[in-house]
């Protein structure tokens, strides 16, 4: 179960454009008679300021209470909520705090061109974490069918669990998954450091990031050479066997293994999510993603909360990529 109940993340994140790309993910509908945190069209500006980040991460003294009384422990700082003293991280004193407000608003907007809006935002570990995802309006759909929707993803943490991080990632419609805007090699990011000496550069975090609406273009190129190569059922068989390897020992390693390939071919050959593209490279990385995305194990949180996490911290990035890189080697052998 998750540490967050489903009241504090139907309250803890928003989520946009959903007469684009319908409804999310299954805890974010609003209980009835709360503030609904979907919203048709973009989320304005004042309702994540107002809703998510009205608040301030604090400085304050670190104290150790033990048989010689109370001490304060030394180059140490813990940050704290403003509005109700929770404790979000605990860090030495060179620690720079990142405020949200500032850093996932205020520096996004430097470094982003007009035209675009915040399609998600939200808080994560009880508020240690939290993320804006900026977006175009419109849904993007390539010739293979495929739908998605180019994001500039900004996360940040008081818990010292991210470095404040501006990427580019995909939201694909069909199935609310986010997958790496660069399939094959890491996707452009800028990454700025909880430390004194590390401070924000727009000319450089410009030049890191190409614009969301070059996104699209990247992407469609992505799945169109990806829609162009063929999987056979030999080559499936043999993706399998490379990705989820089945141990000759009984015991849960081998049920598990044994589950996740069938669960796997199912999304490979009925699932709607998955099988119009079977029989291509495309199928193989849509299968793999939306498995992770929907029916793995989750363990110590909601699935929601594990997903979001999972982006915010680069997995789903190297989850793809590498999905990508074991199908090369397995075509290269078959």
């Amino acid at each position: 179960m998750s540490r967050e109940t489903s009241q504090w993340l139907n309250t803890n994140v928003l989520i946009g454009f959903t007469d684009k790309r319908g409804h999310a993910w299954h805890y974010r509908a609003s209980d009835q008679g709360s503030e609904p945190n979907h919203y048709p069209g973009a989320i304005p500006l004042p309702d994540v300021r107002r809703r998510l980040f009205d608040w301030t991460a604090e400085p304050e003294p670190v104290f150790v209470q033990g048989k010689f009384g109370l001490r304060q422990v030394p180059n140490t700082i813990a940050v704290t909520a403003s509005d109700n003293g929770d404790v979000l991280g605990i860090h030495t004193d060179t620690y720079d705090i990142h405020q949200y407000q500032d850093w996932l608003l205020h520096k996004v907007g430097l470094i982003l061109d007009d035209g675009l809006a915040i399609g998600s935002a939200g808080l994560l570990r009880e508020r240690k974490q939290a993320w804006v995802s900026v977006e175009v309006p419109d849904t993007i759909t390539t010739p293979e069918g495929v739908e998605f929707r180019p994001n500039l993803l900004a996360c940040t943490s008081h818990d010292g669990s991210l470095s404040t991080t501006y990427k580019r990632v995909v939201t694909n419609v069909v199935c609310d998954n986010t997958m790496a805007a660069g399939l094959r090699e890491h996707g452009q990011q800028f990454s700025v450091r909880h430390s004194a000496n590390s401070g924000f550069r727009i000319v450089e975090a410009r030049d890191a990031l190409a614009m969301v609406h070059t996104v699209a273009e990247d992407f469609a190129a992505e799945v169109k050479a990806l829609c162009a190569t063929t999987v056979t059922d030999r080559a499936w068989r043999a993706f399998l066997d490379a990705h989820t390897p089945v141990p000759q020992e009984d015991g849960r390693s081998r049920t598990t293994a044994l589950k996740q390939r069938s669960a796997l071919t199912r999304l490979w050959t009925s699932d709607s999510r998955v099988s119009p593209w079977r029989g291509t490279a495309w199928g193989v990385v849509q299968a793999v993603n939306t498995f992770t995305h929907h029916e793995a194990t989750v363990r110590n949180a909601s699935r929601p909360e594990r997903n979001m996490s999972r982006t915010v911290d680069g997995k789903i990035d190297k989850l793809d990529q590498s999905t990508v890189s074991t199908l090369g080697k397995v075509l290269a052998s078959v």
